[in-house]
């Protein structure tokens, strides 16, 4: 299996401040802003790397811990190069998904819990 890096993205509580610490303090450059389900966010890219940043929904708890959603720390995205083989893989080795497969514009996601609750997600570019 062919994992690659895909993404960061992050919880924050101020949105503008840190857009200016990617984009001014580390070079970054703003992507597009744009929502997240229901919340604020911006894409970026840092030196091909995309940061994702997000403000918390209405709906979240935040905590600190990687088992529930906190600020600082969402997810990792993996790109690999054929969702169902990578799925079926990790599967039998015992991860559990709690999105399993699903397609959403331009690429198909799915997302299983990692060491100590980390989140990680699975991303196929579709053509």
């Amino acid at each position: 299996m062919n994992y690659r890096f895909h993404h960061v993205h992050l919880i924050c509580k101020d949105l503008e401040g840190m857009i200016d610490f990617f984009c001014n303090v580390l070079g970054a450059n703003l992507v597009a802003r744009k929502k997240f389900g229901p919340a604020d966010g911006a894409s970026l890219d840092l030196q091909g790397t995309t940061i994702n940043l997000r403000v918390s929904r209405e709906d979240e708890d935040l905590v600190c811990d990687a088992s529930q959603p906190g600020y600082g720390f969402d997810h990792i995205g993996l790109q690999v190069d054929d969702i169902e083989a990578a799925y079926q893989d990790l599967k039998r080795r015992g991860f559990s998904f709690f999105v399993e497969p699903r397609d959403i514009p331009d690429l198909r996601i799915a997302f299983f819990k990692g060491p100590e609750d980390i989140t990680i997600e699975l991303v196929q570019e579709l053509h």
